[in-house]
C-alpha cells in the first residue's frame, strides 16, 4: 500500500509540473508576440492631418495640367501620407512660390513642403528634412545654336538666368565673378528670358532642365557637366520629430514595396 501511495504521489506531482511548465510556455510566447509587434510597427504621436505646400511650376515634379496639381513630387507626398497614417489639411495641397516655402516652414504657416528641395546645411539650421529621396544636380542650358556657352568657366561676362531663392542662383553667385545673375519667380520666365535673348544661358536643377528641353522642341540643348550634385528632401517645420520619423519610416516602406519605383518609372521612365 505505502509504495502505491508513493507512486500516485509521484503522478500528481509530475502531472502538476506539466501543467505549470506549459502555462508558463503560452504566457512566455504571449509575451513574445506583443514585443515582435511592437517592434514591427513603430508608434509615433501624429496630428490627424497636416498642412503640405508646393510649387506649382517645377516640371515634372510639380505643375498644373488640366486644373490639377501633378507631379512626381504630388503623387509620393500623396503615397507618404497615405503610408504614414495622416491627412493633407483640407485634403488638398497648397502652392506658393518656390521662395516662400522656406520662410513658410520657419513661420508655421505649413508643415510639410515638398517641391525639388535640395538638402544644404544652411537649410538644416531653420527646417528640418526627410531622407532624401531624389538625387539631382544643376545643369547648363542655352539657345540651340548657341556655340560659345559649354561650361560654367563660359558664363564669366554673360548674363544667366535662374530661380529666386534657388541653389543653382546660390551656386552662380560663389562660382561667377563678372556674371549677371537675374533671378525669377517663376520657372517659365527663366526659360523666356533665354529664348527672347535677354539671358544668355539658364542654370537650374538638372531634371528640370531635361525635361523643358525634350517637351519643348529644339529651342534649347544643355551643354557642360553636371554640377553640384545634390540630393532633394521632403522639408518639415522644426519641432515634429514624429512626423519625420514617420515620413522617413513611410519612404522606406515606398521604396520596399515597389510604389516608389511605380511612380518614379511614370515621370521619368526607369527608377535609378
Amino acid at each position: 500500500m505505502k509504495k502505491n501511495k508513493w507512486s500516485l504521489l509521484i503522478m500528481v506531482s509530475a502531472f502538476l509540473i506539466i501543467l505549470v511548465a506549459c502555462g508558463s510556455s503560452e504566457e512566455d510566447s504571449a509575451s513574445g508576440e506583443g514585443e515582435d509587434n511592437a517592434n514591427d510597427e513603430a508608434s509615433y504621436d501624429l496630428e490627424d492631418s497636416y498642412t503640405v505646400v508646393s510649387d506649382n511650376s517645377f516640371v515634372p515634379f510639380e505643375f498644373v495640367e488640366d486644373g490639377e496639381l501633378t507631379g512626381f513630387d504630388i503623387e509620393l507626398i500623396k503615397a507618404i501620407a497615405d503610408e504614414a497614417g495622416f491627412e493633407i489639411e483640407g485634403g488638398e495641397i497648397q502652392t506658393t512660390n518656390f521662395d516662400g516655402i522656406i520662410p513658410g516652414l520657419q513661420t508655421q504657416q505649413f508643415d510639410i513642403a515638398i517641391a525639388g528641395i535640395s538638402i544644404t546645411e544652411e537649410r538644416k539650421q531653420v527646417i528640418d528634412y526627410s531622407e532624401p529621396y531624389y538625387e539631382s544636380g544643376l545643369k547648363i542650358g542655352v539657345s540651340a545654336d548657341n556655340e560659345d556657352i559649354n561650361s560654367i568657366e563660359d558664363l564669366e561676362g554673360k548674363t544667366v538666368a535662374t530661380r529666386m531663392g534657388s541653389t543653382s542662383a546660390d551656386f552662380l553667385e560663389e562660382n561667377l565673378e563678372d556674371a549677371t545673375i537675374n533671378q525669377f519667380e517663376q520657372l517659365d520666365q527663366v526659360y523666356l528670358a533665354v529664348e527672347n535673348g535677354s539671358a544668355d544661358a539658364v542654370m537650374y536643377d538638372a531634371p528640370n532642365v531635361d525635361y523643358y528641353i525634350s517637351t519643348t522642341g529644339d529651342g534649347l540643348k544643355s551643354v557642360g557637366d553636371l554640377y553640384q550634385a545634390e540630393n532633394y528632401g521632403i522639408a518639415i517645420a522644426k519641432g515634429n520629430e514624429d512626423l519625420v520619423a514617420a515620413i522617413n519610416d513611410a519612404l522606406a516602406t515606398l521604396k520596399e514595396n515597389g510604389t516608389y519605383d511605380e511612380i518614379y518609372n511614370k515621370w521619368f521612365g526607369s527608377a535609378e
